[in-house]
């Protein structure tokens, strides 16, 4: 194999001449844009990562308030049951309180009743037996006599009643 030494310095020149031309005008663009590309890439990931964390610390952020807003509603719950617990019992409280002054209002209007049907028997009574007497007294009547009358008073009183 015969080297041309000529032909081999033309070739390099030419090549020497070929490569500047393209690192000038095809290589330093296409490793500009390559490098921006690059640039954004890492953009990109630092920002997805920036990006989890925020979204690892939101969800550990809601679970907290989702923890401290169910125990808010257990605390309400328990509040509410402890609540209608006393107003039932203070409701029952009064329920009985009304039921014994009805029951001491009722006892006491019956005591009167009986106060006053007692003193309507006395007076009856009373004034029958004054009646009787008076009438004994004016007749003077012998014993077969006074039963007859006290019988007809009594039969009067009957019919009254």
């Amino acid at each position: 194999m015969n080297i041309v030494w000529s032909n081999f310095f033309v070739q390099l020149v030419a090549f020497l001449i070929l490569f500047f031309l393209l690192q000038r005008f095809a290589f330093k663009p296409l490793f500009g844009i390559m490098e921006k590309r690059r640039q954004m890439v890492l953009e990109q990931m630092d920002s997805a990562k920036k990006n989890r964390e925020e979204a690892d610390q939101f969800i550990e952020e809601q679970k907290q308030a989702l923890q401290q807003a169910r125990k808010e509603a257990h605390d309400i719950i328990e509040q509410a049951r402890i609540t209608s617990s006393r107003q039932a019992d203070d409701i029952i409280q009064t329920a009985r309180s009304e039921s014994d002054r009805l029951k001491e209002e009722a006892r006491r209007e019956i005591e009167a009743e009986k106060n006053k049907a007692l003193a309507a028997l006395k007076a009856q009574v009373s004034g029958l037996s004054v009646l009787i007497a008076s009438k004994i007294i004016e007749k003077q009547v012998d014993e077969q006599s006074q039963k007859e009358l006290v019988e007809q008073y009594l039969q009067n009183v009957g019919n009254q009643s």
